[in-house]
């Protein structure tokens, strides 16, 4: 008598996982208010939920310095009660004949918000070269823009003690902080997403940026933070999703990835077009690497096709763009950046590019 072969443990948890009912997923008969509505409150549940009242932000002004064409402000706000954090706003140096648009710049794995402002670990100014985040955040101020930084949870100065004291400043606290959280019925994505909506809130706050609008941008693990938080506050206009807009299955799943990119019962509501797909009708803006070997082509092919469709549900079918280039996972940068230029544009006009040496302009083009 023939017996069946046991399947591999690999092809048991493909099943598991590909089998989850995505109950929330878009539905072509359905109206896109209403699945918009629906699936929005059921993430923010999967994420652990968000407090009812923020806290008082009390900025606090750490530092200010003059650089090539713009201010650096280093600036310490709350996020959740009890919970500071700090981030870096660049404010272009040339007067501005109205309030100038703003964007989020979001860091990913590696040694925080300095990472992307052109500095090293200890503050100072960098000599070498800016590796994957490409100083990305002093592109977007040289390109007309205030840009608030800020030090995502876990990395840079907002590490647990151990991993501060070990003098390496590419390690992070993603595991313990993540493992602490999910035992407390919370999410390091969740956390990372509010402190990004706090992070808007400082900026809308100051009387140089004009609140409507706000753009957001991140690479890879900030993609993931810049992606949802664009889905779940309607505040920001748009956003580029740099190394990170896949499918679960196609990316995370597929390979050892860190803790914080793991949403508990995620699947059981959707997969992550659908959960991007919560920014429409509002613009999404992908860039991904033909070498990117964590968030691979293939994977942001199939979720572009998700997102047409939801995109075209919204009444928006042009409303998701993609930038394929021959590099890895890395920012790219200038299609980027011209995007948002025209998705942050006034009503007349266009945003304003800050002029800069031939020098500077070459280490900060983003490419």
């Amino acid at each position: 008598m023939d017996t069946l072969e046991p399947a591999s443990l690999e092809q048991y948890m493909s099943r598991l996982t590909g089998s989850a009912p995505r109950r929330s997923a878009f539905q072509a008969e359905t109206t896109f208010a209403a699945w918009r509505a629906a699936l929005g409150a059921r993430f923010r549940e999967r994420l652990g939920g968000f407090p009812a009242v923020p806290a008082a932000l009390e900025p606090k002004l750490l530092e200010r310095t003059e650089c090539a064409g713009y201010f650096r402000e280093r600036i310490e706000i709350t996020t959740y009660e009890g919970l500071r954090m700090p981030l870096y706003l660049l404010i272009p140096q040339q007067p501005l004949p109205r309030p100038a648009p703003g964007v989020l710049a979001i860091h990913g794995h590696g040694y925080g918000s300095r990472e992307i402002v052109g500095l090293e670990p200890d503050g100072s100014e960098r000599q070498g070269e800016p590796g994957l985040h490409k100083d990305f955040a002093v592109s977007l101020v040289r390109q007309g823009f205030i840009v608030a930084a800020p030090e995502v949870l876990g990395f840079g100065d907002r590490r647990l003690q151990e991993d501060l004291a070990s003098g390496e400043h590419g390690r992070n606290s993603c595991f313990r902080l993540s493992s602490a959280l999910l035992m407390a019925g919370q999410t390091m994505a969740g956390y990372r997403i509010y402190e990004t909506m706090r992070t808007l809130d400082y900026l809308q706050s100051r009387e140089e940026a004009d609140s409507a609008r706000i753009g957001i941008m991140g690479i890879s693990g900030g993609g993931l933070v810049a992606g949802f938080t664009a889905a779940l506050d309607e505040r920001i206009a748009c956003a580029v999703v740099s190394g990170y807009a896949n499918t679960f299955a196609a990316s995370i799943l597929s390979r050892n990835h860190c803790l914080d990119n793991y949403i508990p019962g995620i699947l059981l509501e959707a997969e992550m077009p659908d959960l991007l797909g919560l920014i429409a009708p509002r613009g999404l803006f992908v860039e991904s690497g033909a070498k990117d070997h964590l968030f691979g082509q293939a994977g942001v092919r199939e979720a572009l096709d998700r997102l047409t469709q939801i995109y075209r549900a919204a009444g928006q079918p042009d409303g998701v763009e993609a930038d394929f280039f021959e590099g890895g996972h890395e920012i790219h940068g200038g299609p980027a950046f011209a995007w948002l230029r025209q998705q942050l544009a006034a009503d007349t006009g266009t945003v304003p590019e800050i002029p800069t040496t031939k020098e500077a302009e070459h280490k900060h083009d983003g490419h």
